[in-house]
């Protein structure tokens, strides 16, 4: 038992030196490539065997000729393991350049293609992930594009928009000074409706503006849908009886909702507005409200004809209008990306799609 264990402690010492010896050659090492850091992990393993059994040899005063063999196999295990050593470091770095490559292409602003040639598994989670961030980036870059697009569009259409009543204003002022409006009042109250209309603008701009800020303050209160509801349709019939449109709110349940009834009044107020004028006369528009497992939904279905499918994702963009056909000659683009702001600051959702006739605009809410 007593040759045993000092066999152990000789071969433990041998292999403890031959051990801190490789700890500081690859702490030496630790920037170098993968290649030769497994070159020398392979060259401490059979160091330390070597060492080992060198002093265990000493100690057990083997013959010249049995230490020369012993010596010769841990040499060959030794020129074995390194040269696998070399050639997995020099497989693992390879796939290691060919991923970098590829991550470098998707970070300079391209698609991210995986290496086809085989990798360690530890290497292909790595890039499952890379090709996972690489389709959210280009989602990313696409919603970027989009909403530059949006911008773009909205700083036109409010230029153009805000130009022609100027234009007018302009125009009337001058007549009124010239002395030469021959029926003053109806230059003044032509003038009123064109303020009104800018004032319109303006604050469907710093309201939007307060949106994208993030500084849109609520004050949460409960109130019933029904009350909601009917509040919207008698501040829209004005206007649904000058455009000749039916307004219709018979499906709508009193169930309860806790929002701000001020900015969702807003809400229904514009998605009223935005129906009616795009319904054509003796046509109708529906408003409903009901609970359902995700919350309570208040849906505006109106008889525009439907959305193409390829606008529908950019209804609530700031700033999209459709088409000219149906560009109302007042809208800035600013209505349903205002509705979108207001309804995600109440932790919902807004969604459009198309049905039978036209398009049904809903709008979800969380339970009260």
């Amino acid at each position: 038992m007593t040759d045993i264990l000092l066999i152990a402690l000789f071969a433990f010492l041998g292999a403890a030196a031959a051990g801190l010896l490789g700890a500081l050659v690859l702490r030496l090492s630790r920037h170098r490539s993968l290649a030769v850091s497994m070159s020398v992990v392979a060259a401490v393993a059979v160091t330390a065997m070597l060492a080992g059994t060198l002093a265990v040899a000493r100690a057990m005063f083997l013959s010249p000729h049995d230490l020369t063999v012993v010596t010769t196999v841990v040499a060959m295990a030794a020129v074995v393991s390194l040269v696998t050593a070399v050639l997995l470091g020099r497989w693992v770095a390879a796939r290691s350049r060919d991923l970098t490559l590829a991550a470098r292409s998707f970070g300079d602003g391209g698609t991210f293609a995986a290496p086809e040639a085989p990798a360690t598994a530890e290497l292909a989670a790595l890039t499952r992930e890379l090709a996972a961030t690489s389709t959210k980036l280009d989602a990313s870059r696409a919603r970027e594009r989009a909403l530059e697009t949006s911008r773009r569009e909205l700083v036109a259409w409010i230029s153009h928009d805000l130009r022609t009543p100027l234009a007018g204003l302009r125009a009337m002022s001058e007549a009124l000074e010239d002395g030469l409006a021959v029926d003053s009042g109806r230059y003044l109250r032509q003038i009123r409706t064109e303020v009104e209309r800018m004032n319109d603008m303006v604050g469907d701009l710093f309201e939007l503006s307060r949106i994208h800020a993030g500084s849109l303050t609520l004050s949460p209160t409960r109130i019933s849908a029904h009350d909601l509801v009917g509040d919207a349709l008698a501040g829209a019939d004005p206007l649904a009886r000058e455009h000749g449109v039916r307004l219709v709110g018979d499906r709508v349940e009193a169930v309860p909702v806790e929002v701000d009834g001020k900015e969702m009044s807003r809400v229904l107020g514009n998605l009223l507005i935005n129906a009616i004028r795009r319904t054509p006369a003796d046509g109708t528009v529906a408003v409903a409200a009901h609970r359902t497992g995700g919350g309570v939904v208040l849906s505006v279905t109106d008889g525009c004809g439907g959305i193409p499918e390829e606008d529908l994702p950019r209804v609530f963009d700031t700033g999209w209008r459709g088409s000219h056909a149906r560009t109302p000659p007042a809208g800035a683009g600013l209505g349903l990306a205002i509705v979108r702001g207001i309804v995600e600051a109440h932790a919902g959702r807004a969604e459009v799609r198309n049905v039978t006739g036209g398009c049904c605009f809903e709008v979800t809410l969380p339970p009260a």
